[in-house]
C-alpha cells in the first residue's frame, strides 16, 4: 500500500484495497451503526439554516446508507457545476443540487454499485421535490484515481468535494492529480479528511478493518502539502481541525502513538507565484456569509472591510470564482494597514487543534469528524 506509487493508468482495475473497500461499503455496512468504531457527532461549527433545510429535503433511505461526517459545503455555490469524489448513497449530492440551483450541475462518483443504486432511484424523487423541471444529478461509476476514465472531462469543474474518501484510496496522488485535471482555471478542490501525526507503519496500513475505518489510509499531513504542490495546486490552505479519538481498545493497541485529526483544506487551480501581497475588500453577498465569510483558520472577512492577505491568498481571490466578491487593492491603499504583517499561516492541523484547545472550549473548528468522535467515511 504504498502511498505514492501510481495504481493507474489505461483501464484502470480494482487494487486488492479497492476490492476490500468496496465490500466493506457495499456489503458489511447497511447503516451507520454498523460501523466498527464511534459514529461521528454533530460537527462543532453551527450548520446554517439553508444547508439544515436542504439536507431535511433529502430522502430518508438515502441519508440512511451515508457514511459520511460533518459537512464539505464550500461558499457561493449558486450556478457551479460541482464533483463529489466518493459520492455515496448521494446525500451531499442531493444536498449540493439545492445550493447550486438549476442552473448549476452536480456530479458524483462512487466505485461501489451498491451505494450507486441508493443514489440513482432516487433522482426522480429530489428533481420533482425541489420543483425542477430536468435533473441537475447525474452519478457516475469509476475511481476516484481515474476520473478521465470514467468520463468526466477535463477543465469541466468548478469545485471538486469529497468528504472523508481520499484517506481510502491507496494512491492519494493520482486522485490529486486527476482532480486538478478536470477542474477549471480557477477551480477549488475543498474536502475534509483524516490526517495522520506520521507516516503509518505498513502493519497498519494493511489492517482491513482500520483501512475501512479510514485510519489505515490516513495521509500524513506533510504528505499532503508536497502531493498537492506536485500535482500543480496553490499551497492548502487549512481551514478547520478537530481530534479524532479511537474508542476502541484493540484498534488503539495497534494504532499506538500515532494520533489523527480530522481536517478541511481548501486547494486552488490558479497561478502560482505572479501575485504581490495586498488588500481586499469584502463587498458581501455570498450565499450564507452575507456579512463575514471564514475563508480559511487564518482569514476572515468582515463586510466592506479592509484585510492585508498574502501573495497566495491574493491570487486566489484574484483567480478564483470569489472574484467579484472582492475589491482588490495595492497594499497601503485608504483605510489598509500597511506594514502589518498578516497572522500567522497554520499548516499543520495538530498545531491549529492545539491553539484552538488553549483557546478554550467552543473555540474547535469542526473538520470531517467532530471533537470527541471516532473515525468516519462514506
Amino acid at each position: 500500500m504504498a502511498e505514492d506509487k501510481s495504481t493507474c493508468g489505461k483501464g484502470f482495475h480494482d487494487s486488492s484495497v479497492h476490492v476490500d473497500v468496496k465490500e466493506y461499503y457495499g456489503n458489511k455496512l447497511k447503516q451507520t451503526s454498523d460501523l466498527k468504531t464511534n459514529a461521528c457527532v454533530t460537527p462543532a461549527k453551527p450548520i446554517p439554516a439553508f444547508i439544515r433545510q436542504a439536507l431535511k429535503k433529502v430522502h430518508p433511505e438515502v441519508t440512511a446508507r451515508y457514511y459520511g461526517c460533518g459537512l464539505v459545503v464550500p461558499e457561493g455555490l449558486e450556478e457551479c457545476i460541482i464533483l463529489d469524489l466518493g459520492s455515496g448513497s448521494g446525500r451531499d449530492c442531493y444536498m449540493l443540487s439545492q445550493l447550486v440551483g438549476e442552473k448549476g450541475h452536480v456530479t458524483g462518483i462512487d466505485m461501489t454499485e451498491d451505494q450507486l443504486k441508493v443514489a440513482r432511484t432516487y433522482v426522480d424523487y429530489h428533481m420533482q421535490e425541489f420543483g425542477y423541471k430536468k435533473p441537475n444529478v447525474s452519478f457516475v461509476q469509476g475511481y476516484i484515481e481515474a476520473l478521465t476514465e470514467a468520463g468526466l472531462k477535463k477543465n469541466s469543474f468548478d469545485i471538486i468535494i469529497s468528504n472523508c474518501v481520499v484517506n481510502l484510496s491507496p494512491d492519494k496522488r493520482q486522485v490529486l492529480a486527476e482532480a486538478y485535471s478536470i477542474l477549471k482555471d480557477g477551480g477549488e478542490f475543498y474536502f475534509s479528511d483524516i490526517y495522520s501525526s506520521d507516516r503509518l507503519t505498513e502493519e497498519i496500513k494493511n489492517h482491513k478493518v482500520l483501512w475501512g475505518e479510514c485510519l489505515g489510509g490516513a495521509l500524513w499531513w506533510k504528505d499532503l502539502l508536497r502531493l498537492a504542490e506536485e500535482v500543480g495546486f496553490s499551497p492548502p490552505r487549512l481551514v478547520t481541525a478537530s481530534v479524532i479519538t479511537v474508542d476502541n481498545k484493540d484498534l488503539e493497541d495497534i494504532l499506538g502513538n500515532f494520533k489523527f485529526v480530522s481536517a478541511t483544506y481548501r486547494l486552488f487551480k490558479v497561478p502560482k507565484g505572479n501575485t504581490k501581497p495586498c488588500q481586499v475588500i469584502y463587498n458581501g453577498g455570498i450565499t450564507g456569509v452575507e456579512e463575514s465569510f471564514q475563508f480559511d483558520h487564518q482569514y476572515t472577512f468582515k463586510v466592506d472591510g479592509v484585510v492585508d492577505v498574502d501573495g497566495e491568498v491574493a491570487s486566489i481571490l484574484t483567480h478564483s470564482r470569489f472574484a467579484g466578491d472582492f475589491t482588490i487593492q495595492p497594499s497601503g491603499g485608504p483605510g489598509g494597514s500597511c506594514g502589518v504583517k498578516p497572522t500567522a499561516k497554520v499548516e499543520d492541523p495538530f498545531e491549529l487543534v492545539l491553539q484552538l484547545e488553549k483557546k478554550g472550549p467552543g473555540s474547535t473548528t469542526g473538520g470531517c469528524c467532530s471533537t470527541k468522535s471516532a473515525t468516519c467515511c462514506k
